[in-house]
């Protein structure tokens, strides 16, 4: 049987437009940028809010007596200082496990991971994580990424200003409770690479579906100093002034 080629429009993701007679979807773009316009209702931000910090809590054994997104910064801070760094990455891949059926990522890792050699699936991946996490990261683009083997594939998701780094003001929250453990959910239960390359200084952050990440030891993001404005660092740095006081304990 011939192989369609990703090329062709039936392996073009839907663009979903608003207007006044409903919704049109539309399966061609040679766009290297996606906008995600359609929203969600916020009544579904919310579910996916208390569901996602329900199953922080779970995780902890505590829960913030704040309200909404506030309180999920505040159990992901107890997530990321209660343990070491290994414990918390752990703790945060059981968290992104437990939100899917087991059935589903399973099937997923053997029937749709191998299709064309994975890049069927990092394209599905990068538009459902665009259109389903704004609520976390805020707006964000699916965009074209260069390959290792020098081709490009709209696998990537630009998030424009993550809303989760910066309220959580911590370069040790970003690492160990979302880029690693969310690059070790996407390989080991999705079969699908993942790239996170987060941008401590404007707070973007760029998804690179498809792609592996290299090894921790010489990840740049890993040897980010703590945030201006991350209060442990304050702290610490009034304590103490040689330099290693001013890389974060928990990245």
């Amino acid at each position: 049987m011939a192989m369609v080629p990703l090329s062709s429009p039936l392996f073009a993701w839907p663009k979903v437009y608003h207007g006044k007679s409903g919704i049109r979807v539309s399966c061609f773009s040679n766009s290297t940028s996606e906008p995600i316009e359609a929203r969600k209702p916020k009544v579904f931000d919310n579910l996916f809010l208390s569901l996602f910090r329900n199953k922080m809590v779970q995780e902890t054994g505590w829960d913030s007596e704040k309200p909404g997104y506030q309180g999920l910064i505040e159990v992901a801070h107890r997530l990321t200082v209660s343990q070491d760094n290994s414990k918390t990455r752990d703790a945060s891949v059981r968290i992104l496990k437990s939100l899917f059926p087991p059935l589903l990522l399973e099937l997923y890792r053997m029937l749709i991971a191998p299709i064309h050699s994975g890049k069927f699936a990092a394209l599905m991946v990068a538009r459902v994580t665009a259109l389903s996490c704004q609520w976390l990261m805020g707006p964000c683009t699916v965009n074209s990424v260069h390959l290792p083997n020098g081709s490009s594939l709209m696998s990537g998701v630009f998030v424009e200003k993550c809303k989760y780094l910066e309220e959580s003001k911590c370069v040790g929250v970003c690492i160990n409770t979302c880029k690693l453990p969310t690059q070790t959910f996407f390989k080991d239960h999705m079969g699908v690479p993942l790239l996170m390359e987060p941008n401590f200084i404007d707070y973007s952050c760029q998804f690179k579906f498809g792609i592996l990440p290299p090894q921790q030891e010489v990840d740049d993001a890993l040897k980010e100093p703590c945030l201006e404005i991350c209060p442990s660092s304050v702290r610490r740095n009034e304590m103490n002034h040689n330099m290693d006081a001013h890389k974060c304990p928990k990245a």
